[in-house]
């Protein structure tokens, strides 16, 4: 019985199959008009030939990662200042106004390149038909940024710049609306508390302990205590003379920022930290009797930050290492038959400290050798000590003065500044982005330091007494323990992209520790706003008729700005264009409940007749 009916549905189905086949009828009567041009609006994807996608640009001062918005990865990473891997920018600005505007158009010519072979030789792209989101840095300078949109808009002719926060995107790469997002850069490493969403500007943080400051120190350390093997003058003399007796100082002229990029990049990694608490290190520091070579790096004599702070501004000569040059005067005990120093300095006391807790081996890379030694055969050879393979990012935890926190304390200050009922919050969903956590084992390192400064406890007790004027002791006040409202968060501190959590304290940091997907850090910015693109979001969007009209508006000579006004409006008075332009030091803070409404003024009193009888 069932045969029947299934004949005629079989002959009904070949019918309409017929018409199916012309396509000119059935797909022009459609509701979805499919045109030639690549130009018509649908959600279809074609990143190929088609103008929907938007650009994904995100312009470091030293690395820039550019593609297309829906793609899991850039289509191209490269140095903006060439092969020699210098900045485009630094946090120093000439003051003069001269010398300053000479550096705007040098920086203007190098960015103008840049973007030009971003889409003429990276993405292969008109700029006239396609938007960029630019993921910007919070900090980054506001004439930097008036730079870029007067190239993308005047130059290249792009229909629009999105401004979105390169914190914000990378939080939403790893799939969350709130975090504590730690951005450890090149130049700088900023801390901003995100919630719902939200970025809280008012309570962001900042290092200069980043990147530069990491190849600065890597730069002097080898200085001190590296090797470099020339190349031997003549084949005869590569067989018969041994590379040992060969060995000098590391010249300077070895060390460019290519080679310190290289080793910084290959060969280095953050070692775990050392136990200096005990019985052993920290009362060594404190007593002037034993030997220098237990003193911790915490100690202030033994401050890496001011050591590789030095290093960035002297100039060593190889051949005449004076202790005017900054350096302390050190044995180089890695040369055979050199004598050490009469007094062991307190630099050499900690390399010899770090040199005894590391197991790292040393490693010999292949150099050019200087200009004033191109008389030899082949390339010169740097040893680089296992030590400074490991210990070199010590400078990254150390902390200096107040105003260069280590990377561990600019989250812990950023969280003792955000409201009160944030801080669980933010502690359990921290995010570590930016190039330099890229090390091997630097997530790690900073979870077990951030645990470390929470629960360190001072030294001195309130135990202690000192003896008053009566001879009686009196009780000594106890030190300031600065982080000791965040120990009731010790157990909830997690990171995201931990590859190696340590196990939970509660159930909020196992459901969020090691969580994030496995993008590497340097790529959760633009990943979130290739993400962003994709799903035809972003930041505040600035269109290029609104960028032609602001320009177009002449300055009026009233508003000239004076030499000694520095406030934000200055700015926006001495380029109109600049004004339309997002900058979080400007904008206002949301206000709060509105104020209460005053009662109303009470009417003057006017005395009766009868009153005013009884008064008079």
């Amino acid at each position: 019985m069932s045969a029947v009916p299934n004949t005629p549905r079989r002959a009904n189905a070949q019918e309409s199959f017929t018409p199916a086949a012309t396509p000119q009828t059935s797909r022009v009567a459609s509701s979805h008009i499919v045109q030639s041009s690549p130009h018509y609006q649908t959600t279809r994807r074609h990143s190929l030939y088609g103008t929907e996608d938007r650009i994904i640009l995100d312009p470091g001062s030293c690395i820039w990662k550019v593609g297309f918005s829906g793609e899991g990865k850039p289509r191209d990473v490269f140095y903006a200042g060439g092969d020699s891997g210098e900045s485009l920018w630094t946090l120093n600005r000439a003051s003069k106004p001269a010398e300053r505007e000479e550096e705007d158009r040098i920086l203007e010519a190098k960015l103008q390149a840049c973007l030009r072979s971003v889409f003429h030789n990276s993405l292969l792209t008109d700029p006239k038909s396609r938007k960029v989101i630019l993921v910007e840095h919070p900090l980054l300078p506001l004439h930097i940024k008036e730079i870029m949109a007067r190239i993308l808009f005047n130059n290249l002719q792009v229909p629009s710049i999105s401004f979105a926060s390169s914190h914000l995107l990378a939080l939403l790469a790893a799939g969350r609306v709130t975090g504590l997002v730690l951005d450890c850069g090149h130049l700088e490493s900023t801390v901003l508390p995100i919630f719902s969403f939200r970025p809280l500007y008012p309570h962001l943080r900042t290092t200069p302990l980043a990147g530069a400051r990491l190849s600065n120190h890597i730069k002097a350390l080898l200085l001190m205590f590296g090797t470099y093997i020339p190349p031997a003058t003549s084949l005869s003399a590569t067989m018969n003379i041994p590379a040992a007796s060969r060995s000098i100082r590391v010249p300077q002229d070895v060390l460019t920022e290519k080679v310190i990029d290289e080793i910084k990049t290959r060969i280095c990694f953050v070692g775990d930290p050392i136990d200096t608490d005990g019985s052993g290190a920290a009362q060594h520091a404190m007593s002037p009797g034993p030997s220098e070579a237990d003193l911790p790096p915490s100690d202030p004599a033994l401050s890496e930050s001011e050591f590789s702070r030095v290093s960035a501004d002297v100039s060593i000569d190889s051949s005449n290492f004076a202790p005017s040059s900054g350096y302390s005067v050190v044995s180089h005990s890695q040369l055979p038959g050199m004598d050490h120093a009469p007094g062991e300095s307190r630099v050499q006391a900690l390399a010899t400290m770090y040199g005894r807790h590391s197991t790292a081996t040393d490693i010999h890379l292949r150099v050019d050798p200087p200009p004033a030694q191109q008389t030899g055969t082949g390339r010169g050879t740097l040893i680089v000590p296992g030590w400074i393979r490991e210990r070199a990012a010590e400078v990254l935890f150390e902390g200096g003065d107040v105003d260069e926190s280590s990377v561990a304390e600019v989250i812990l200050d950023t969280l003792l500044k955000v409201p009160v009922d944030l801080r669980k919050t933010l502690a359990s969903t921290i995010l570590v982005v930016g190039g330099t956590p890229m090390l091997p084992g630097f997530i790690p390192r900073l979870q077990a330091e951030l645990t470390r400064a929470v629960s360190r406890t001072s030294n001195s007790s309130s135990s202690s007494a000192a003896p008053s004027r009566a001879g009686r002791p009196r009780p000594r006040p106890a030190a300031y323990d600065k982080y000791a409202a965040l120990r009731p968060l010790l157990p909830y501190f997690a990171i995201l992209n931990n590859p190696a959590p340590p196990p939970p304290g509660n159930a909020t940091a196992a459901a969020n520790a090691g969580k994030a997907p496995a993008f590497t850090p340097s790529m959760m910015a633009w990943v979130g706003g290739s993400l962003a693109g994709a799903l035809k979001t972003g930041g505040v969007e600035v269109q290029r008729e609104k960028w032609d009209e602001a320009e177009a508006q002449p300055d009026s000579d009233d508003d000239v700005p004076m030499a000694h006004d520095s406030s934000p409006a200055r700015s926006a008075r001495s380029s109109p264009a600049k004004s339309i332009l997002p900058d979080w030091t400007r904008t206002p803070l949301p206000t709060g409940a509105p104020p209460a409404p005053r009662p109303p003024a009470a009417a003057a009193y006017i005395p009766s007749a009868q009153e005013q009888m009884v008064m008079g």
